[in-house]
């Protein structure tokens, strides 16, 4: 179960970048709504963080929950913020997939 909540906390850490993102594309209200999503969602991914936390080592914890944060982040810059996707970004991307995939093979919780 905590896993789930790892990957979700993780999600909502892309849900924190994006509004970050956007915010800084906004004025006004707009960008207002955008930083008020941006902290709604930074409360919810550490919340879930921390219950996450509560059965799973810390180190592998945190790597994984940012991992997620940096590749969702990534691939939303590339879909949504229309940033490169060149050979060596995606070659890294998948190099961090590959490594989060790997701390949960070998975690013993």
């Amino acid at each position: 179960m905590n896993w789930i909540l790892l990957i979700i906390g993780g999600l909502f850490e892309v849900g924190f970048a994006t509004c970050l993102g956007k915010a800084k594309e906004s004025t006004g209200i707009t960008a207002t709504l955008w930083l008020a999503g941006f902290l709604a969602c930074l409360a919810v991914s550490m919340i879930l963080l921390y219950k996450a936390t509560q059965t799973l080592p810390i180190g592998t914890a945190y790597a994984v929950w940012t991992g997620i944060g940096a590749v969702g982040t990534v691939l939303i810059g590339i879909f949504v913020f229309k940033e490169p996707a060149d050979f060596w970004r995606i070659f890294f991307i998948t190099t961090l997939i590959s490594s989060i995939i790997g701390l949960k093979l070998v975690s013993n919780a």
